[in-house]
Formats: structure tokens, sequence, C-alpha cells
């Protein structure tokens, strides 16, 4: 596994739990909002080795009731598998945030009861994937992803980051539109920093974030605008 950030503790990571966070290196996406862009290359300069993250989950049994693995992208680690196998024969829960684009790995992962929650990013509408992912996206893949985790007993959740230079209200009710009723969708608002790859990116402000979640919750109650 290609580890190049750990974050010890987190309340707010894992629904309910307290966790640490694994952040893998290297994406199969570009996107141009990634807050983690350092990560999007394969190239870990300075990894941090397995023992270590392993070390320290033996001795925080008592403590931790969980691990976030998150990215980067953490599907396109040949070894996944085999790394949350043994963390979860350690006791611990296991989230893994994916954009979905993997779905054989997700599907073994939750056939063999491997997972406990799942948060998978929904980049864009279908016929605009490209526009955030920024690379040629399998749609088929992604679609694929949603049906396993609508299908699957365990919880999880579909969240976008929308940007106001991309998503339009039409888009975002199309994305909406992709889940029943029962489904946590969240919608986020993009955050600009230093780490971000496109600059031009825009933010909705508060007063246009209060507009969209109004006309939005009347066609779909379920949607959750976080941080407003």
């Amino acid at each position: 596994m290609k580890i190049s950030g750990f974050q010890k503790l987190t309340l707010l990571d894992f629904p309910e739990k307290v966790a640490c966070i694994i952040f893998t290196q290297g994406c199969n996406f570009k996107c141009s909002y990634c807050q983690n862009s350092i990560l999007i290359s394969h190239e870990c300069y300075e990894p941090i080795p397995e023992e270590e993250i392993f070390e320290y989950l033996s001795k925080r049994k008592k403590v931790l009731d969980g691990v976030v693995i998150s990215g980067g992208e953490p599907t396109v680690q040949k070894d996944l598998y085999e790394f949350i196998l043994k963390i979860k024969k350690m006791g611990f829960a296991i989230k893994l945030d994916t954009n979905g684009s993997n779905p054989i790995i997700l599907k073994k992962l939750l056939d063999e009861n491997l997972l406990d929650y799942v948060a998978m990013d929904i980049k864009n509408v279908f016929s605009e994937y490209k526009k955030v992912a920024k690379t040629i996206v399998n749609i088929d893949n992604i679609k694929e992803s949603i049906k396993l985790l609508q299908n699957s007993n365990i919880p999880h959740e579909f969240r976008t980051t929308i940007i106001k230079n991309i998503h339009s209200i039409k888009e975002i009710l199309e994305i909406c539109s992709y889940f029943n009723q029962k489904e946590k969708i969240y919608i986020q608002n993009f955050e600009q920093s230093e780490n971000v790859i496109d600059k031009k990116l825009v933010s909705f402000s508060h007063e246009e974030l209060i507009e969209l979640e109004k006309k939005i919750k009347e066609r779909f109650p379920n949607v959750i605008f976080r941080n407003l």
C-alpha cells in the first residue's frame, strides 16, 4: 500500500465512530476541485510504512472504533483488499471513501463483509462527468458502484461537491434524481484553497446555498446540505 498521509484521530469522518484516517497515494481522476491534489500522483516519495500504521492501531484498540481509508483513490491500490482484511481482523470498523470507479473490488469487499460504511463521491451528471474528473470515466462502472451500495446492507452515503461555474441547479437536481428518497445524499460547497488544482473555480455564496437548498428540498427532501 502506498500510504502518504495518516491522521491519528477524527471524530467527524466516520459517523458515530472515533477513528483515524489513512490517506493512500494515487488517483485515476484529476478532479479540478480536489483538496488532496498532492495525492493524485502515484509517486509517493516518503511513504508511511504499513508497520507504523499497524503498530499505532494495536496500541489504540481501546480508544479507536474504526479506520477511514481515503485518498487519493484507495481502490487503485493493488493490495487494498489484504490491507483492509488485516485491519478488520484487528477488530476495527472500516469506512471507505471512493469515487466508485472500481466496482469489482468494491463488490469483493462488500461480499466479504469487510466494509462498515462507504462514502461515494458523485462528481457530476453522468453526461458531464469529465468536466469535473478531468479524464475519461467509465460511467457504467460508476453506475454499477451506485447499484452495489444501494443493494448492500451497510450504511452508505453519496456526496457531491458543487461548484458555481460547473454545477447549475438543473444539474444538481439531475444528480439527486439518480437516488431514491431513502438514500443519504449530501451536497457540499466547494472551498478554494492553495491545494486545489484549478484556481479559477468559484464557490456558491451562503445566500445562494440557502436558495439552492430550498429549491432542491422541494423535490428531494432527503438531500442534506453540509456546512450551511
